[in-house]
């Protein structure tokens, strides 16, 4: 790993207010962000990746590799999840139903992540495909499916799954419309779209970038502060061998398709990073059994800043490597 890329990514903004959201809960202080401001940001931090990358994708041209890169991830979704449910039942000992819920969020994606490796990208001055805002959006879903498949075959008796299927849901999932909506409306608009509103969703990304993250950190130190004791030494473990796991795997998968280096390394943190918005909803309704206490904590509180600042320079490393770069 280029230890100047970790150091600069440790030490940028964005992940040093969520460390400081992480100890000030921790800590126990009263600090706290709105859940209406809360929410407005991460509609802001949606609809101005989602529009940037379309503009971008307009501008470099729809065809096939669109459809290649949303098939790849798709695949990746749905498969990354069978591996992680793997290691869960033979090195944790915890029941299938938890199991697979906590699989569901590894298939998945973390949103925010993806917009953190683009940060990096930038400040590292290593270009990227904008379809790569597709591939996020196309691996929301197919990891639920997986997780469903694996609770109810082979379920005991006293392991009976309950719940309805959040198809619905899921599909009409506020950060996947918002998303891609915004990605159509990049492409629709183009370059002169783009300049129109660059003033709203270029300068501030940033900042609200790091005011979100501050939000995180204190609901990540949260979640460690309140479930600490049931984080077993083999379940932390698979919070931070995962990541490593599946981001190789979706490098591998960039690699193949033919990707330039910013995809790989955008591709490889999709498949390293875990869900901590859409899937907990779908869970809560698809198996209501599963503890939230374990796959929050775990997607959240140990993953989430794991791939912010070890990940996500080993991710762009793993791309400039494969790219030949």
């Amino acid at each position: 790993m280029d230890l100047s890329l970790a150091a600069g990514n440790l030490l940028s903004p964005p992940v040093l207010f969520f460390a400081l959201g992480v100890a000030a809960a921790l800590v126990r202080s009263d600090l706290s962000v709105p859940e209406a401001v809360a929410k407005a940001l991460s509609l802001y931090l949606m609809l101005a990746i989602g529009f940037k990358g379309g503009a971008a994708a307009s501008e470099h041209g729809l065809g096939a590799d669109l459809a290649l890169v949303i098939a790849a991830a798709a695949a990746l979704s749905f498969t990354i999840p069978f591996l992680a449910f793997g290691f869960l039942r033979t090195t944790t000992g915890i029941g299938r139903i938890d199991a697979a819920a906590i699989a569901a969020h590894y298939g998945s994606i973390s949103i925010v992540t993806f917009i953190a490796a683009t940060t990096a990208l930038t400040a590292a001055g290593v270009d990227y495909p904008g379809i790569m805002v597709a591939a996020a959006a196309a691996m929301e879903v197919p990891a639920i499916a997986t997780a469903l498949l694996l609770a109810r075959s082979g379920a005991s008796a006293g392991e009976r799954v309950e719940g309805e299927t959040p198809w619905r849901e899921v599909l009409l999932n506020g950060s996947v419309v918002l998303l891609v909506g915004a990605f159509i409306i990049g492409v629709a608009t183009g370059e002169k779209g783009f300049e129109s509103v660059a003033p709203f969703i270029v300068d501030p990304f940033k900042g609200v970038l790091c005011l979100f993250l501050l939000d995180m950190g204190l609901v990540a130190g949260r979640e460690l502060r309140q479930v600490r004791k049931r984080l077993t030494p083999a379940l932390l473990g698979f919070g931070l061998y995962m990541p490593p796991i599946g981001g190789t795997i979706g490098a591998a998968a960039g690699w193949l398709i033919g990707l330039d280096a910013g995809g790989i390394a955008l591709l490889a943190t999709l498949s390293a990073s875990a869900s901590y918005i859409a899937v907990p909803a779908a869970m809560r309704l698809a198996l209501p059994e599963a503890k939230p206490s374990l796959y929050l904590t775990l997607s959240l509180a140990i993953t989430f800043p794991f791939n912010l600042t070890i990940g996500i320079p080993l991710y762009i490393k793993l791309g400039s490597v494969l790219a030949g770069g």
